[in-house]
Formats: C-alpha cells, sequence, structure tokens
C-alpha cells in the first residue's frame, strides 16, 4: 500500500485524535472529518447498533441532509439490503462486496434514500469490542468518483484497532464536566472567540456558521474542500466545539 506525503500526515491526524480522551460523539464526529481527507470522499455517518431494539441509533453525520437522515432512522434502516450484510465482516468493506452496483441502484434504498444525498459508493468498518458492535464507519463517494480500491480498504483496516480502543475508553471515561452557566450580565464575547483563529479560519468558520456546506464555502473562497475540512478542524479544535451548530452558537455567543 503506497501513502503519498499527503496522505501519510492525514493518517498521523487520525491516530492522534484517537489517541486523545475525547468523548464518544466527538470521536466519530472527528474521526469522520479526517476520514473524507484520508478518503478523499464526500459522505460520512456513524451509528451505534442497539441490540435490544436491533436498530442502529445515535447518529452524526457530516455532509449529509438531516431530514433525509431521520428517514433512514424511521424507515430505510429497516428496508436495508446493504448494511446489516457489511456488518458481519470483521474488517472493512464496501458496499459492492456484499452486493454488485446494478443490483443495489435497482433497490429503493439507493433510489429514495441514498441517490437524494448523491451518495453512490460506499464503505463501512464497524467496530467490534468482542461481541458487542459498539459503533461504525460509513463513508461514501458520489457517482463522479471511482468506487473504493483495495489500498482504501486496507487503510480503514488500519485505523481499525484504533478506532475500537477509542470507543472503548470514551464509554468507560467519566462525563466530562459541565461548564456553569455564563451570568447573563457577562455573555461569552463571540469577537474574542473569532481572535483565536486565523483569518482564514475566521472566513470558513463564518460561512459555516451561516449552514453553507463544504462545497460552497470552497467556491466562494476560491480553494478546494479538503482545505476547507481542515480549517473548520483547526477551529473546532481551538473553540473546543464538536460541531458546526456549536460553532455557530459560539461565534454568536
Amino acid at each position: 500500500m503506497y501513502l503519498s506525503r499527503c496522505r501519510a500526515d492525514v493518517l498521523a491526524r487520525v491516530m492522534g485524535t484517537l489517541a486523545e480522551p475525547l468523548q464518544e460523539q466527538q470521536v466519530r464526529l472527528q474521526l469522520g472529518r479526517l476520514m473524507l481527507q484520508l478518503l478523499d470522499a464526500q459522505f460520512f455517518a456513524s451509528y451505534v447498533w442497539d441490540e435490544a431494539g436491533q436498530r442502529f441509533g445515535r447518529g452524526v453525520h457530516l455532509e449529509m441532509d438531516p431530514a433525509n437522515l431521520a428517514g433512514y432512522e424511521r424507515y430505510y434502516q429497516f428496508h436495508d439490503p446493504i448494511t446489516l450484510r457489511m456488518r458481519q465482516h470483521r474488517r472493512a468493506v464496501r458496499a459492492t462486496d456484499v452486493m454488485a452496483q446494478p443490483a443495489l441502484r435497482r433497490t429503493e434504498f439507493f433510489n429514495d434514500f441514498l441517490a437524494r444525498d448523491g451518495l453512490h459508493w460506499g464503505i463501512n468498518l464497524y467496530a467490534w469490542d468482542g461481541a458487542d458492535n459498539i459503533g461504525d464507519m460509513r463513508i461514501w463517494r458520489d457517482r463522479r468518483h471511482a468506487n473504493f480500491s483495495d489500498d482504501d480498504r486496507d487503510l480503514l483496516d488500519l485505523v481499525r484497532p484504533a478506532f475500537v480502543a477509542a470507543l472503548r475508553r470514551s464509554r468507560t471515561a467519566p462525563p466530562a464536566p459541565t461548564a456553569p452557566p455564563v451570568p447573563a450580565a457577562e455573555p461569552e464575547d463571540g469577537a474574542i472567540a473569532a481572535r483565536l483563529l486565523s483569518t482564514r479560519e475566521r472566513q470558513v468558520a463564518g460561512l459555516a456558521a451561516q449552514g453553507l456546506p463544504d462545497k460552497v464555502i470552497a467556491q466562494r473562497l476560491g480553494i478546494a474542500v479538503t482545505t476547507v475540512r481542515t480549517h473548520l478542524e483547526h477551529a473546532f479544535r481551538k473553540l473546543e466545539v464538536p460541531n458546526r451548530a456549536a460553532l455557530a452558537h459560539r461565534l454568536r455567543a
């Protein structure tokens, strides 16, 4: 497996993130942003299997429509011809490893759920802690890209042990302390938060806070989508927020 310098740098950041003492949702979200860069993909989602309810829950996602994901959680996961079959694997597995692409494209799941967000080629990794499925990564490319390669699958397998360990650690770690409420007379100054960021990070964070997707931000600023995601990741870390909603709240405070 050949790794370019850029890919090796992202992989190092993946491993560094998985070594941090993060809460479960932060593990999956921060890892998701990096995996999109590492695998040159456009969409990410992650769920946790609920054995008692026989369903996936506690979902997080990147670059996908929340309303469409709500439809998945409510209906399409129960009419999904590939995900439970992929979940049987203990290593990274492509959608095309369990169902041929022409057959998948004829299903309700593809036409009414996947295609609605532009998902075309998929690869999943399930975190197994013994007999317990404690989380997963679902990474998708649009139809303009090629299917995931054997090297992509090997990269995911390389990350798997650290991903499992990070999720296991996040389950046993005590909850993060709750910050004391800020008195109404002394609200947090968003300008102070913004000054923690570089000029480009402020620009990207400001547009993300307006709800613009990464592709639109990249077009407006004339930069690559991967660069947008890198600046967002830096902003999340500097401002100590887990997602875009929290980022917008911090900047508006």
